[in-house]
């Protein structure tokens, strides 16, 4: 029962919000994703102890899990885009 329920989608749900909402969560998972990437680029020009010294920082620990915890709301998403297909009845999203 409790499943049934967390896949209703709540009727008063307005869909053009939710596309709005959902592409804002696209935006910042795209950006988190570019920036990802430059950290990657850049520490490939840094010599191996600045590298060592930074990783070991809690600066670096703390976008090693904000990138973890990335990944999960990049599934969350995946769903909610799943949820916007049914509510809107169409297959594209965004």
């Amino acid at each position: 029962m409790a499943e049934e329920t967390n896949n209703r989608i709540p009727a008063d749900l307005d869909y053009e919000q939710a596309r709005l909402a959902y592409s804002i969560i696209e935006s910042l998972l795209e950006h988190t994703k570019v920036i990802s990437d430059l950290i990657a680029v850049m520490a490939q020009t840094l010599d191996e102890d600045t590298t060592k010294a930074l990783t070991q920082t809690p600066v670096w620990t703390a976008y090693l899990d904000s990138r973890r915890r990335m990944e999960g709301t990049r599934k969350d998403v995946e769903k909610f885009a799943e949820s916007m297909k049914k509510l809107g009845g169409d297959e594209s999203v965004a």
